[in-house]
This record gives structure tokens, sequence and C-alpha cells, in this order.
């Protein structure tokens, strides 16, 4: 392979992802636990140096793996957020890519004969155990870098400051909501090479790593073309990136945003197993001396114009008004002792002209009248009731609530067919800010086309799906 083509390198590393992904690590929400044995049996391969470096508030273990011999030493450090996991499961498969033997050999001799690789997967792993931003003590570790009142935050100064790693890769997740400027398009990789003052200086430092985010920029584009965005580069004095970046390690921060149809970040992991791979071979060889930082500026910035659902000019009839409607609305997750960690709780964050924004999911609702989704008063006898005929039948009729004599237990809220609540409960879908978004878009001769039930769209034309997002209210 030429030397000079780290996006052919990129393309092959990504299309063999499937070999080398850690099967055990398939959902984001995944625990401190889960990792432990994945990173203790590294210990057994020759390539690998692993040890416990550290323990954070409620003391659970901080490892430090080491690979490589060459002399560009670069640390890369994930979910120093505790709720953004998706480089850690990337690091977890190029642990085994790097272990692996096979036609890819030429391409991890490079990588580990010109580099010495230093990985602390998992940074806050209180944060994870909770599937929170913060560590035990509530303190974001990224605004920690100066007080270091942090275990967590003592242990990354002091191993960047041991190993003084040529380079460093901050790893991260941003909202999915982010887009790639005003497109539209899901800014699913974000790259940056934070300041290290406000003026935003260009030194020697952070020219190399705005060089390299150039070419990692170019070997990925070719998987998402028009998804990679420029996080902002406003300058942050207690954040690691900005000071490691002052402190004279070349710092590259990757945040992984959204892309569609893939909830649990399963193809951003894959984005991020090639693009890192692509970085560990473009600074093996200082390649990154081929590119212009001037391309690094033309790489489009951050900015928010997503929704989960956009609705499109849909009528609103309410105390004698009619009115035409856009309406954004937000699956929020709500964490909870379910198989996949959490459930969905929507709710309307915009209304009116949203002609600038995008959807995920969008409707065209031209023609059709939002009415607010009714109660079925008469209280079922429990949740066998609700059939797939029917939840059909209610949601065609208008209704997105049913009363329950017997509410649920251990339920998981994937499997309601629509909300419940008590037989003495009360809910108002009325349209507003901030409420649950559950509603109905009827024609107008009255007929239900779509149901809005907690933020999901049904569309009453087609067959029912085989899993429903509902609530308990």
């Amino acid at each position: 392979m030429a030397r000079n083509q780290p996006a052919e390198m990129a393309r092959q590393v990504f299309d063999q992802h499937a070999r080398y992904k850690e099967s055990t690590i398939s959902r984001r929400r995944f625990k401190h636990r889960e990792l432990v044995p994945l990173l203790e049996k590294l210990k057994q391969n020759p390539v690998f140096e692993v040890k416990v470096v550290g323990k954070s508030v409620e003391k659970r273990d901080i490892y430090l793996v080491k690979a490589g011999t060459g002399k560009n030493k670069i640390m890369l450090w994930s979910q120093m957020h505790g709720d953004e996991s998706t480089a850690t499961m990337a690091l977890l498969d190029i642990f085994n890519f790097l272990q692996a033997s096979d036609e890819l050999n030429p391409i991890r001799e490079e990588i580990l004969k010109n580099n010495t690789l230093y990985f602390v997967p998992m940074l806050n792993p209180d944060g994870a155990e909770r599937f929170t931003r913060r560590n035990a003590l509530e303190i974001d570790l990224n605004r920690d870098a100066l007080r270091l009142q942090s275990p967590e935050a003592k242990l990354l100064k002091s191993l960047r400051d041991s190993i003084k790693p040529d380079f460093g890769f901050n790893l991260h997740d941003q909202s999915r909501l982010y887009t790639v400027g005003t497109t539209g398009k899901p800014a699913t990789i974000s790259f940056l090479a934070p300041a290290f003052n406000h003026a935003q200086t260009i030194n020697e430092v952070r020219e190399r790593a705005m060089r390299t985010i150039v070419g990692m920029n170019e070997s990925i584009q070719q998987f998402i073309p028009g998804q990679v965005a420029k996080y902002s580069d406003e300058h942050e004095p207690r954040a690691f990136g900005d000071n490691i970046q002052k402190w004279g390690t070349s710092l590259i921060l990757i945040e992984s945003g959204g892309y569609q149809g893939d909830p649990e970040k399963q193809y951003i992991r894959q984005l991020n197993f090639a693009a890192i791979l692509s970085a560990l071979q473009i600074i093996g060889e200082q390649g990154y001396t081929r590119y212009d930082k001037k391309d690094y500026f033309k790489i489009p910035k951050n900015e928010r114009y997503l929704f989960d659902v956009v609705l499109r000019k849909v009528r609103y009839r309410e105390q004698g008004r009619d009115t035409l409607l856009d309406i954004g609305i937000l699956r929020n997750e709500s964490t909870a002792n379910t198989p996949q960690g959490f459930f969905h709780r929507s709710s309307v964050e915009e209304i009116g002209d949203m002609s600038v924004f995008s959807g995920y999911e969008e409707v065209n609702a031209e023609g059709l009248v939002l009415t607010p989704g009714k109660v079925y008063e008469t209280p079922l006898a429990n949740l066998e009731a609700l059939t797939p005929e029917r939840t059909r039948e209610l949601l065609a009729s208008g209704y997105t609530t049913v009363k329950l004599q017997s509410m649920p237990v251990d339920y998981n809220p994937v499997d309601l067919p629509l909300n419940v609540v008590a037989v003495n409960g009360k809910v108002n879908h009325g349209l507003a800010l901030d409420r649950n978004a559950n509603f109905t878009l009827r024609t107008p001769d009255g007929q239900v086309r779509y149901a809005i039930l907690n933020g999901f769209i049904y569309d009453l034309s087609k067959e029912m799906p085989a899993l429903f997002h509902g609530l308990v209210l």
C-alpha cells in the first residue's frame, strides 16, 4: 500500500471492521464491569502492556493500555464524560485489530513500529455507571484541568506530564442534533484542534493537529460525505483539550454526533475505528506535513438545526383560530432499568415556522389537521387487552392513551402499544411547548392519517410496527 494514501487505508480497515468489532459490547450504555474483563484479557498478549494507573471517586479501576515501540508518542482517552461511550467501543475494536494477524498486517505493523500508543478507555467509570456526563462528585472532568479536584482529572494530568505525548486524542460524543453548518445534515463526526488562548493563536503544536485533522477528514468523507463538521473553537480555559494543546501536545478532539438509523451508534463506532487508525498512520509517518492547514478552516462549523421529528405545514384549530404550523419534536432519553437501559419521553420543542430546520424524520402534513390525542375513558383490564387489532382501532379513532385497571409492573416501554394511565389519572395532550407529543394528523374529512405517539410517527396507511414507544403517564 502506498504510504501517501491514508484514505485507501481507512477504506480497508473500515470494510473489515466486522472482523475486529468487540462482540460483547453492542450498546452504548455498558458498564465498567463489562469493560474490565476485556482489558484484563489483553495482558495475555505481548502486543500490550496493561496496568491500573488510578481509581475513580468510587474506587473503580482506571486502566492504561500501551502498545507499539515507535518514536511518536500518542495518548488517547475516552469517556471523560460517562455518557459518551462511542469511542470506547471503537478503542476495544482497535485493540482487537492490533492483536490480529491477517492481510492487513502491513497496516498494523506500520502503526506499531512508528508509534507508541497509550490508551485510557473510560476515564470516568462512575459516570459510565450512571450514564451521566459528570463524575461521582458531580464535577465535569473537562472543566477540571486547572483545579484538578477530581482524582480522574489528576490522573489525566499526571499521565500527560509523565508520558509527554506528541499527540493527544480527546474522544467525546456530542448531541445528535448538531448539523454540518446549515445544511440539515447531521454532524456525524466533528473535529477540533482546540485553541490554547482566546486569540486562537496557531503555533506549531496546534498546526500539527489541524493538518492531521485535514487528513482524517479526507479519510472519512468517503463514508459520510458532507457529514463532517468542525467543533466550536471558542477557547475554554478550564478544559483539558485547550490546556493540553497549551502544554505542548498536539490535541485532536473527536466528537461523535448522530447518524440516521443508528441509535446505538454502531456505524459511528465503525467511523471512529477507521478515523483513529487513519490518524495513527498519518502521525506515524508524519504524513500531516502533506496537508494544508487552510483546508482545516474549510470544514463547515457545527450548528444546531436538527430535530428528531419535524411536522411541516399542519393546520391547528383551537378556540376559533386556524393556524398553519411546523412542529419540532425531540425524543429525550430517560435512564431506566430496561433491556436497553432507557426509555423515550418526547417533548414538543418548537412551534411555528421551521423552514430553516430539518428532522431525522419528517412528515409533510400539508392539508392535514392536528388534533390532540384522546384518552379512552373506559378502563381496560390490563395490557393484554391491547391486541394489535385493538391498538390500530384506537389509534384510528384518535386515541393515544388508555386507562388501565391494572397498571403494568416491570414493563419495557417499547412494548407499550399506547400510553397508559391509571383509572383516576388525568392527562392533557393539547399542543404546547415542553409537553409530550401525543396527537393525530387527520384528513379534512376526519380520517386519521398519522398518529404521533410519544413523539413516534405511526402511518396508519401502513402495517403497524412490531415495537411501539408508549409511556406510563
